[in-house]
């Protein structure tokens, strides 16, 4: 066969792929940790950040066989923990979860329904971050059982994800998928030498760095600035 002598035919210049994130922020969290809750500002600031992504990784705290009905001696246990939250965080804890939910000795708390209920956001192409923010207020605040789906579907329709389509994800996400999601988490906090939640790593130009936020806590704004600049680095 002869080659190809026809002259060749310009063609036009394309344009440049829109440049991507530059670095993965990674949260191995609970949504209902109340260290998780204290630095739910650190999330939400870094989330604004331009060439930042942030990825969300649920841990399961009390999911599974570790889920637990609460009694007067789980109010005892956390509300220290609570003060001490509120003190260093400046986020609220309302009446109603400390004298309504705390006192529900039927409420169990299970953070596998929550978690399911942020991959349904996300696989909706909605804000996770958003919802997450929506469940800690509507435990921590208003004293909501957000273990149960009604309560979450609620939830999402607050941050204005459709009710059937979250149903369907939710279907789709709950039981295997939510417990090898809270697998693949514990697999990120043992790669960033986690010992608890939350745990934050920074990803980029294929490292991946351990970031402690234990003294940003109550800082959001200056955490921001920090870690904008760590970016530039």
């Amino acid at each position: 066969m002869s080659a190809d002598t026809r002259p060749a035919m310009d063609t036009p210049e394309q344009p440049a792929a829109p440049a991507g994130p530059t670095a993965i922020l990674h949260a191995v969290h609970d949504p209902l940790c109340g260290w998780c809750y204290a630095a739910a500002p650190l999330l939400r600031a870094a989330a604004s950040l331009e060439g930042l992504t942030l990825e969300l990784h649920g841990g399961g705290m009390l999911a599974g066989n570790r889920r637990l009905r609460i009694t007067p001696q789980w109010r005892t246990h956390v509300l220290p923990h609570d003060r001490r939250i509120a003190e260093l965080s400046g986020q609220p804890f309302g009446a109603a979860y400390r004298d309504g939910l705390l006192r529900d000795t039927d409420a169990v708390m299970d953070s596998g329904p929550p978690t399911t209920a942020l991959l349904a956001a996300e696989a909706l192409g909605g804000d996770s971050l958003q919802l997450l923010e929506r469940i800690q207020q509507a435990h921590y605040v208003e004293g909501r059982r957000v273990a149960d789906r009604t309560v979450l579907r609620a939830l999402a329709h607050d941050i204005g994800l459709p009710e059937a389509g979250f149903d369907h994800h939710f279907d789709a996400l709950a039981g295997e998928p939510t417990r090898q999601h809270i697998a693949d988490s514990h697999r990120w906090l043992q790669r960033l030498g986690g010992q608890g939640f939350p745990t934050l790593g920074l990803e980029r130009r294929g490292q991946v760095q351990t970031l402690d936020v234990s003294g940003w806590v109550g800082r959001a704004e200056v955490w921001g600035a920090w870690l904008r600049g760590l970016l530039t680095t």
